[in-house]
């Protein structure tokens, strides 16, 4: 008897050691299974937080202050022209923001370099000595070329005539560089200003007799700015094509949506929109049919004539035309 009571007591105690020793497993594995669940929400939530920053990431965009069509001031105050309206439309594209920071040229450039800007959007022509000092372009957006600008009645017709004469640049421009490429076979000096209504002036005052800049931009200012200054035929440069840059790789996410947007803006009309909107008044009322969006229109026009001349054709051979 005594013997069953003590196999009784050893097999309660064992029965009783197994519990205790299930609930300890149990519990162990319920709290490494709660540290697990911690973990990986804790890591869900810092992804979150990433993802968010970089969506909320505001990208500031140093531009010039005078550069028409591409960026101005208008009547009513507001900053505008075709850079303003592209980056808009390639950011609603990307869906990023922006922060515009008109600051000159000179300034803009120095503001990227510095790191205080992350791209620059100034009409800045991509040329391979731009890059190999460290500019990172974006696709192109535009395509410009440079052009002579002498005053209203000036007699110089011709790079020839420049002999002997001082010629105002705008500062790190393509004008800048393209002048100083003539300036030995042609015999004239070069001046350097910071900005070009006062590279204007110094042709408009005597300072200078001719000035450069990008064709579109010097016959934008002459004829909004009612400037007593005209363009010289026969001196433009070859075209060369504008973009964006940056001058850090860590803002090559910028750059990526910047060149998915601009694809995305072409294909579907809407750079076609903003180009029509400032360069084809531009190419019409100056009759200055050298611009490429004038030239676009022009071709249209024809497109319209030949439309016309079929229509009159089908009619007369079958009763059937469109009007």
């Amino acid at each position: 008897m005594k013997k069953l009571i003590a196999l009784s007591l050893i097999a309660c105690m064992a029965v009783s050691a197994a519990a205790c020793g299930s609930s300890s497993s149990s519990d162990s594995s319920a709290a490494e299974t709660t540290e697990t669940t911690e973990t990986a929400d804790a890591a869900e939530e810092t992804a979150d937080a990433a993802d968010t920053t970089a969506s909320d990431k505001t990208w500031i965009v140093a531009m010039d202050t005078v550069f028409r069509p591409f960026e101005y001031t208008d009547e009513s105050g507001n900053f505008v022209g075709i850079d303003v309206d592209i980056l808009k439309a390639v950011a609603e594209d990307q869906g990023f923001k922006y922060e515009i920071q008109s600051l000159g040229w000179d300034a803009a450039v120095a503001a990227v370099q510095a790191g205080q800007a992350d791209v620059l959007l100034a009409g800045a022509s991509i040329t391979d000595e731009r890059k190999e000092a460290g500019w990172i372009f974006s696709d192109s957006y535009y395509d410009s070329c440079q052009i002579f600008a002498v005053k209203g009645d000036s007699t110089v017709a011709s790079l020839e005539d420049l002999k002997g004469q001082t010629v105002a640049v705008k500062n790190g421009t393509a004008g800048a560089k393209y002048a100083d490429s003539l300036k030995d076979q042609y015999g004239f000096t070069v001046d350097v200003y910071e900005d070009s209504p006062t590279m204007y002036q110094a042709v408009i005052l005597g300072q200078a007799v001719a000035c450069v800049e990008d064709e579109p931009i010097m016959a934008d200012n002459i004829k909004t700015g009612g400037l007593d200054l005209k363009l010289v035929d026969g001196t433009q440069s070859e075209g060369a094509p504008y973009g964006f840059a940056i001058m850090n790789e860590s803002n090559q996410e910028l750059l990526d949506m910047i060149n998915a947007g601009l694809a995305d803006i072409k294909a579907n009309g809407t750079y076609d929109e903003i180009i029509a909107t400032y360069v084809y008044k531009v190419g019409l009322i100056d009759a200055r049919y050298s611009f490429s969006a004038a030239i676009n229109l022009f071709n249209s026009a024809i497109n319209f004539v030949i439309l016309i001349v079929i229509n009159k054709i089908s009619r007369k051979l079958s009763d059937t035309s469109l009007w």
